[in-house]
């Protein structure tokens, strides 16, 4: 699973995105790096580009934050491209602040949870005309703090950086789960993934600590998308690309059901 494939990676101009892109295009696939800025996109693309010898990478602009540019951006993969062998949905924020986006839903919650469910839902015939093919969900330990309170998901109540950050991860492995219980058969595998601390901006803007390089944060996104040891596994959640369980709340079915019927509806959306 690794020459003549098509691997879209989200935010993957900087952080373990971008060095996920940089060792995937090692192996030889077409890597669709995103970002919100094109001059960043641009000169990702050419870094890549310059240390891999692979020219097969080309570039998405997209502001996550938007479910009107997340639904364009969908548009435009689905135009675009014949084939999404791997989608890994890696992008996401750390607010230390309350902040709304232009459809007036707090930002932790849409880049990191509604977005990646959005795109994901949209491309998914494409995934399936594409199988075998692979979603990999880019989570975080942090899930296991999650808490959810269905009349505070989006701070509606009160807000605190940390459980926003919790709760949208935790979004995450209930996404994945549900996904790879309607993908069974189709030839689509979802999991998903706890990078480990790593040195990025997202580390430092949450926790103001110093973490592992980018090159370890990769290790586990990039088994995930290529190594044929994992190409059947599905609906599981990986430390150090070791298939381990996640919290007890993320295999609550009665939590994890009204949660996706609640993304299902903010995203705009009737059903997968």
């Amino acid at each position: 699973m690794k020459n003549n494939i098509t691997v879209l990676i989200t935010g993957s101009t900087d952080g373990i995105g971008k060095q996920t892109a940089l060792e995937i295009a090692k192996e030889g696939a077409k890597v669709i790096l995103h970002g919100r800025n094109k001059f960043k996109a641009e000169k990702t693309k050419d870094e890549i580009v310059s240390q891999t010898k692979n020219h097969n990478i080309e570039f998405v602009i997209a502001d996550l934050s938007s479910l009107n540019n997340v639904r364009k951006l969908a548009n435009e993969i689905i135009e675009k491209y014949k084939n999404l062998n791997v989608l890994i949905n890696n992008a996401a924020v750390y607010m230390n602040k309350m902040e709304l986006t232009e459809d007036g839903l707090e930002m932790t919650f849409v880049v990191n949870h509604l977005a990646p469910f959005l795109l994901t839902t949209l491309l998914l015939n494409l995934l399936k005309n594409s199988a075998p093919s692979r979603i990999i969900n880019v989570s975080s330990m942090t899930h296991q703090r999650g808490n959810v309170d269905f009349d505070n998901l989006q701070g509606e109540k009160f807000f605190d950086g940390y459980d926003a950050y919790s709760i949208s991860k935790l979004g995450n492995i209930f996404f994945t789960y549900e996904l790879a219980e309607q993908l069974k058969g189709s030839g689509v595998t979802v999991n998903c993934l706890h990078p480990g601390i790593i040195n990025t901006k997202l580390l430092r803007a949450g926790y103001n600590i110093k973490g592992d390089n980018v090159s370890k944060g990769a290790e586990t996104p990039v088994y995930l998308a290529v190594s044929d040891e994992v190409k059947n596994v599905t609906g599981k959640y990986f430390v150090n690309k070791k298939e381990i369980p996640s919290s007890a709340l993320s295999y609550d079915l009665e939590i994890r059901k009204k949660f996706m019927s609640i993304s299902l509806k903010l995203a705009g959306l009737d059903k997968f």
